[in-house]
């Protein structure tokens, strides 16, 4: 078994899309469009195959997000090396997001950042 995607709802699609295209290599499909409901989407596909949907629709609850809550903290996005976390992290706080830690070495033993990029939603940057 494996997980075939995750989802996430937005306010800012095209900016989200952007955002994943931009930094981590995300490549869209076409706009899906539902006339009736005004539910949009799209599907980023990442190099590995992993797909992430973004979504958006009127009416969302866009209630604040503690980065200490219970449910999803985080997505996680292998970058291949040390230096690739350093200087991605590197590019996105000097691109205004806020890196709220790393890059460092985990108890656990990952090397990692995570920064504050997605309205409000964290990237685990790790090797």
């Amino acid at each position: 078994m494996k997980i075939e995607h995750v989802a996430m709802y937005v306010k800012d699609l095209e900016n989200t899309k952007k955002f994943f295209e931009t930094y981590l290599g995300a490549e869209s499909n076409a706009m899906y469009h539902n006339k009736k409901t005004e539910f949009r989407s799209y599907f980023l596909t990442f190099e590995d195959g992993a797909r992430l949907e973004i979504m958006n629709k009127p009416g969302l609850d866009d209630a604040e997000k503690s980065l200490y809550r219970t449910g999803w903290i985080h997505l996680a996005f292998s970058v291949g090396s040390r230096e690739k976390v350093d200087a991605l992290t590197l590019q996105l706080k000097e691109d205004g997001y806020e890196v709220v830690s790393g890059p460092r070495i985990t108890g656990d033993g990952y090397y990692e950042s995570c920064v504050v990029a997605v309205e409000g939603n964290q990237i685990e940057l790790t090797v």
